[in-house]
């Protein structure tokens, strides 16, 4: 099956992403930034990554390009380094799918790439359209790693989390050492477990039962007041409490909009509501599943006054204005893991609460969520645009779940409930899977739903 691209970049089987596919993309990428001479990279901790990373150094190498090796760094420590230096920048990452996959994000210099970058990248790899120039050179950057860190110990301070016991689920996240820096500099005693020399691919949107259990036996364990991960390129975070219990990421980016001030957000339509329901955000706006539609609403809020911040169901967290904390946060409008980690620890030390009563404080909305892997895209297709299109389908499948007030076809299909329940729908954009995402005014109950429908949703997909 040949990879995908779209605005989360390029993704396939390992098998797939040959030599020329690699550089054929990496071409297309650099012939739309023409006036960018330099190329920063860095990669995940995939067995793939580094010869991918290889493929991608020679081909911006041909090209004219300088290089800037980031080694095995974060995607948003190399966003920050890349955006710094005003240059173009390649992330070698399958995220949180399995290892026998892999993919490329690509940064231009003013961040991730927009839905309109990503159609300038497909029509120039249609064309084979191709960058020269004279041979670049290459160079090493391993100070990525420590900007990033820095960063935030500028921002919240040394003492920040001070008397914090945070264990770091380090697995094969690419910023587990970064992760143990930060929170060790910020003043926390750090725990760290699991490490893993194989590849594991963490959803942070969908943790699985093991992990769940897994994070309650360390919190007891060790006696932590939190336990923190990340995704394998760490753009998304996994928080859990010191009961171990998993906060999701849209609660996260709620909490972390309450501690810099914000006063505009941006979220897609399958974050949860109760962004909707905090008087301190004066404009919530919903877009489409995915940061460049986020980032793109957030270019509409550019005032410092507007305090705009952006956030994903998966936590990931985007800031688009400069904030102070204990000191400077400057901008960085792409999905970052650490700031919603830090953020509520810090929130709640400062408050003298833990983060289970930080969150019990938020406008109580439960949301859950799940996935169908390795699905057949063109059954799910169809599946979906039967319900969309057919009304007496759509109202016969969700029967059982209640009688149907509306319904938002923003991304997918949202369906809410005249009891409050709703339910989205949708296939994943870069993945062969189907997300199931259910809300409730109960926890216990959003769960259940989830569960039930995606029990009907495999039978529809002979799953």
């Amino acid at each position: 099956m040949a990879p995908s691209f779209g605005t989360s970049g390029l993704r396939g089987l390992v098998i797939d992403l040959t030599e020329e596919v690699v550089s054929d993309y990496v071409h297309a990428f650099l012939t739309t930034v023409p006036d960018c001479d330099t190329l920063f990279i860095a990669q995940d901790l995939r067995p793939s990554s580094p010869d991918i990373a290889q493929m991608i150094a020679s081909t911006a190498l041909s090209a004219g390009l300088n290089v800037v090796d980031c080694g095995a760094v974060g995607t948003p420590a190399l966003a920050l380094a890349s955006m710094n230096a005003g240059a173009a920048a390649i992330m070698v990452t399958g995220s949180h799918i399995p290892a026998d996959r892999n993919g490329l994000k690509f940064y231009v210099p003013q961040g991730e790439i927009s839905k309109e970058d990503e159609l300038k990248i497909t029509a120039a790899y249609a064309a084979r359209h191709q960058r020269t120039g004279a041979a670049g050179t290459q160079t090493a950057l391993p100070e990525a790693e420590t900007l990033y860190v820095q960063r935030y110990v500028d921002a919240f301070g040394t003492q920040a989390l001070k008397d914090l016991r945070i264990g770091v689920y380090r697995h094969s996240s690419v910023a587990r050492d970064t992760m143990e820096a930060i929170l060790t500099q910020l003043g926390a005693t750090v725990v760290p477990l699991a490490h893993s020399d194989t590849f594991i691919p963490v959803d942070t949107e969908a943790v699985d039962d093991a992990t769940r259990a897994n994070l309650v036996a360390w919190s007891q364990e060790h006696s932590l007041d939190a336990v923190a991960s990340t995704d394998g390129d760490a753009d998304r975070p996994l928080l859990s409490d010191a009961a171990g219990k998993v906060i999701p990421g849209d609660v996260l980016g709620v909490l972390t909009a309450q501690v810099l001030g914000a006063k505009t957000v941006i979220t897609p339509v399958s974050s949860n509501d109760m962004v909707r329901r905090c008087p301190e955000f004066e404009t919530v706006t919903l877009t489409r599943i995915g940061s460049p539609f986020v980032i793109a609403e957030m270019e509409k809020f550019k005032s410092p006054a507007e305090a705009c911040v952006g956030f994903e169901a998966n936590g990931g967290f985007l800031i688009g204005f400069d904030a102070t904390l204990s000191g400077p946060l400057s901008a960085l409008p792409t999905r970052d893991c650490m700031l919603p980690i830090i953020a509520p620890l810090f929130a709640a030390k400062q408050q003298n609460k833990t983060l289970t009563q930080l969150v019990c404080a938020l406008p109580q909305c439960f949301t859950a969520a799940d996935r169908l892997q390795e699905i057949d895209r063109a059954k799910a297709a169809i599946f979906l645009s039967g319900l969309i299109d057919d009304s007496d389908k759509r109202a016969a499948f969700f029967a059982p779940f209640g009688t149907i007030s509306s319904i938002d076809l923003t991304d997918g299909l949202r369906v809410d409930f005249e009891s409050g329940d709703v339910v989205h729908l949708r296939p994943s954009g870069n993945a062969p899977e189907f997300r199931i995402y259910a809300q409730s005014s109960s926890e216990t109950r959003a769960k259940d739903l989830t569960t039930q429908v995606r029990e009907e949703v495999a039978a529809r997909l002979d799953f």
